[in-house]
């Protein structure tokens, strides 16, 4: 009898001491971004949060802290180098996380194996509204008719430019904001000026093993109407926009007005050090230079973005984005699916943070509204949103950009022809496809 007296109370100062309900569910994420917990690991409030691995580390500390569902996400950062081959054996091995973290670019390969959920039913069901994606960013995450990712984000290849040389060079208009090339001879000249005038070179680029160089032969090709990989996923490197592009590229690096010997960080230091009129880098490197543009030691003192100019005609630039996905478990369970998607909603209701790194939003209401274009330079750069074009959704992408990259940087590092560096390409992207058709 004296026991009996005694449970409702024991249970009455269970609940007292916060012991963890019932109901409690624990999912795992994996992420790259890096790691910041030493830094952010209590932090709950955005407004402290800074860039990538600052942003995502408290939006998921304040999802925890301050969901109703007693849902606790755990997460694993993993070094960005090794990423997909560790998500891969998660999955292989039959552990994989609850939810991933995923380039638009490497989704074909996890679509073509299977070993992603469908969540197009599944965002309705959490209060997820699609309608509001941005065309770019349903497109990114849509395939056979279906969503398989929530698109997290849009990062892009701008311009960022040293306002300053511009002026010095006289290439500005009459407001003193900088004139944009309107075409291939048109930037060639405006190089040549600024050469001449102030006797710096007009591009900084990261150069040797980067991928930069690549991204912006890509908007070229695209804005020239073509493509590297046509609708029936045949390889199209030799065609005469691809020469087009690598010409100009390459000529670019001749004339001396870009530099073979710059790395990321020689090329951002040019910039910032006032000896490049235009870095070339995406949008995760504005604030960063906004704020290195404020240090009275630096040579950056007028800094602007601007949208890649069109050269041929037609509007495009290089892409990717950020995606979530919820990879296929051998053994699902319907608590954790359920705590999944309120995460996903989560991150969805706070995309406008995430913006704060840089990156463009993929909601169209975010990327209209007040705040996003409150924020330093973004009405800039807004017009990137509706312009961005990333490379067909085939399987083994990356292997094919990866290549791209070492091709086309082959040009300036070790001179070598650029029609023999895009037959080369051509033929290795043959091979990559070939296989992924099989």
């Amino acid at each position: 009898m004296k026991m009996k007296a005694l449970l409702p109370a024991a249970m009455l100062l269970a609940v007292t001491l916060g012991a963890t309900p019932a109901s409690a569910t624990e999912i795992t994420l994996f992420r790259f971004f890096g790691g910041c917990s030493d830094e952010y690991g209590n932090v709950t409030d955005l407004s402290k949060a800074v860039g990538e691995c600052g942003i995502i580390q408290v939006l998921t500390n304040k999802f925890n802290a301050e969901n109703k569902e007693g849902i606790t996400v755990k997460t694993q950062s993993i070094e960005w180098g090794v990423y997909y081959d560790r998500l891969s054996s998660t999955i292989a091995g039959g552990t994989p996380p609850d939810i991933a973290v995923m380039h638009r670019s490497v989704l074909p390969n996890y679509l073509t194996r299977g070993l992603v959920q469908p969540l197009g039913k599944s965002f309705t069901t959490a209060g997820i509204d699609a309608a509001d994606f941005l065309p770019v960013a349903r497109d990114a995450v849509t395939a056979n008719g279906e969503m398989w990712a929530l698109p997290f984000d849009l990062h892009a290849l701008v311009w960022h430019v040293n306002v300053d040389l511009f002026v010095k060079a006289g290439l500005v208009d009459a407001k003193g904001q900088p004139k944009m090339p309107t075409s291939p001879a048109e930037l060639m000249q405006h190089a040549q000026t600024m050469k001449a005038k102030t006797g710096k070179m007009y591009f900084a680029i990261p150069s040797s093993a980067d991928p930069m160089p690549s991204w912006q032969y890509l908007t070229w090709v695209w804005q020239q109407g073509g493509n590297i990989i046509d609708a029936e996923k045949k390889a199209q490197l030799e065609s005469k926009e691809s020469k087009e592009a690598l010409r100009l590229l390459h000529s670019l690096y001749a004339a001396g007005h870009a530099s073979s010997k710059h790395d990321y960080a020689s090329a951002q230091q040019a910039f910032i050090g006032g000896e490049a009129a235009v870095l070339i880098n995406g949008t995760w490197g504005v604030d960063t230079y906004e704020a290195q543009s404020k240090d009275p030691k630096t040579a950056l003192k007028k800094y602007a973005v601007r949208d890649i100019p069109a050269l041929y005609g037609q509007e495009a630039v290089w892409s990717d984005s950020h995606l979530w996905v919820l990879p296929k478990q051998p053994k699902p369970d319907p608590a954790k699916q359920k705590a999944a998607l309120a995460f996903l909603k989560f991150l969805n209701d706070n995309n406008f943070q995430w913006a704060r790194t840089g990156h463009l939003p993929v909601r169209t209401s975010v990327l209209k509204s007040a705040e996003m274009q409150a924020l330093p330079h973004r009405s800039e750069y807004t017009r990137t949103a509706t312009i961005a074009k990333a490379v067909p959704a085939i399987e083994n992408q990356r292997a094919i950009l990866d290549l791209l990259v070492n091709e086309v940087n082959s040009t300036w590092l070790v001179n070598k022809k650029p029609d023999q560096a895009l037959s080369d390409a051509q033929r290795r992207a043959t091979q990559i496809l070939r296989r992924a058709r099989k």
